[in-house]
């Protein structure tokens, strides 16, 4: 009896690894975990896996990595010029300015870790991961995506409170405030991502594993496990709800509100000024939030391995490069920063603070609403709650 038992678990082996019994048995293989997917004793069966073989770079290498190559230097440049400039300006010490300054630290984190191993896979003649790093890509991959969507969602708020109720701005938007937000977004995302991690780490492998992807995700890791994943299943569902879907509408919330307090102001240009940029800020947050979305609730199956990829790089690598020069670099207040610092001018000096001068308080009033400079002379429609409020707003650094 038990030698029938062992001959039908090595038939199934057969089936899952593409061994032999006999050769099962040389190499000392145990038994595929498929016999009992989802009973007690399939974490004692599983396959000791060390090491991934990622299949996403089966063509194309040397444009993959040119082209890999030139958005993390893109994203390093842009967003390591707005820490820098955020740090170094007093006037750039503000809320807004701070909660970026988180913004374009997670944008590097979250290049940093893929793009690398992507760059140096690509080279190789095979691309591979260990199971520890695996782990610990994914780990930082979807902790950065966590605190991203909690970031947006406190960002959007900024804005709306700023524009739609000024007079409460200084105490809603204090430095005790935003350090809470801001350390609360990161916690969020690392709390998140050990969960997903932790279920991660205890699914099993048949035989060799292979990952349909460039870089390790929990998606691609529950298609390759033969193990029960219901479990990261359920865990990716929820997220997709409190950590996904929550922040993503109360960013659209927030920005119905601004622009409808955008609509009714006075001047056509500002109106024009302001929807440019609201709607450009609206556009990337919606390309990510549904991007990540799509990457974690596609089914099963009837999806090829390029789209799923192609999601990813998306969400994770190329919005990263997109936030600096949306959020940051069309701003006059950042440009005239970045003149001062390059050239060594005043803001007197430079083409933005020209304008910054002649308009005086009321640009940078102006520039709560969606984070940017969007009325550019004197005699706007920006209410003078937000002009008093512009000029007594708390430092956070």
């Amino acid at each position: 009896m038990g030698l029938e038992q062992e001959v039908r678990a090595g038939d199934l082996c057969l089936v899952c690894t593409g061994q032999s019994l006999e050769q099962n048995r040389r190499s000392s293989a145990p038994f595929c975990p498929q016999t009992n997917p989802a009973g007690p004793m399939a974490g004692e069966n599983q396959t000791h896996v060390t090491e991934f073989t990622l299949l996403g770079f089966s063509h194309g290498q040397p444009f993959l990595f040119i082209l890999f190559l030139a958005i993390y230097l893109a994203t390093l440049l842009g967003n390591s010029a707005i820490l820098a400039l955020v740090f170094l300006d007093p006037q750039l010490h503000s809320p807004m300015y701070f909660l970026l300054s988180h913004l374009s630290c997670l944008d590097i984190c979250y290049s940093s870790v893929t793009v690398p191993k992507i760059l140096a896979n690509a080279l190789r003649p095979q691309a591979t991961i260990s199971f520890g790093g695996c782990l610990a890509q994914m780990f930082f991959l979807m902790g950065c995506a966590g605190a991203e969507c909690m970031l947006l969602a406190v960002m959007a708020f900024d804005r709306y409170v700023a524009i739609c109720q000024p007079l409460r701005y200084a105490h809603a938007m204090s430095w005790g405030v935003c350090a809470a937000a801001a350390t609360g977004c990161w916690l969020w995302g690392m709390l998140d991502s050990a969960v997903h991690t932790l279920l991660a780490s205890r699914l099993s492998f048949c035989g060799a594993a292979r990952l349909q992807h460039i870089f390790c995700d929990v998606p691609p890791l529950l298609r390759a496990a033969c193990s029960n994943t219901r479990p990261s299943e359920v865990a990716l569902h929820a997220a997709s709800v409190f950590v996904g879907l929550s922040p993503f509408l109360l960013v659209v919330i927030s920005y119905l509100r601004i622009l409808a307090t955008i609509l009714g102001m006075p001047v056509a240009t500002n109106r024009r000024k302001a929807f440019s940029t609201c709607s450009a800020h609206l556009l990337v947050v919606t390309l990510y939030f549904v991007t990540a979305n799509l990457n974690y609730n596609r089914p099963g199956s009837g999806h090829s391995p390029a789209a799923d990829t192609l999601v990813s790089v998306l969400y994770c690598i190329v919005t990263p490069m997109l936030n600096p020069l949306i959020y940051s670099l069309r701003n006059q207040e950042v440009r005239g920063a970045l003149q001062k610092a390059v050239w060594g001018q005043g803001r007197l000096g430079s083409p933005g603070g020209n304008v910054g001068a002649m308009a005086g308080l009321q640009p940078h009033a102006a520039s709560l609403v969606c984070g940017k400079s969007l009325v550019a002379a004197a005699g706007s429609g920006v209410p003078a709650q937000a002009v008093a409020v512009g000029g007594t707003q708390p430092s956070p650094l």
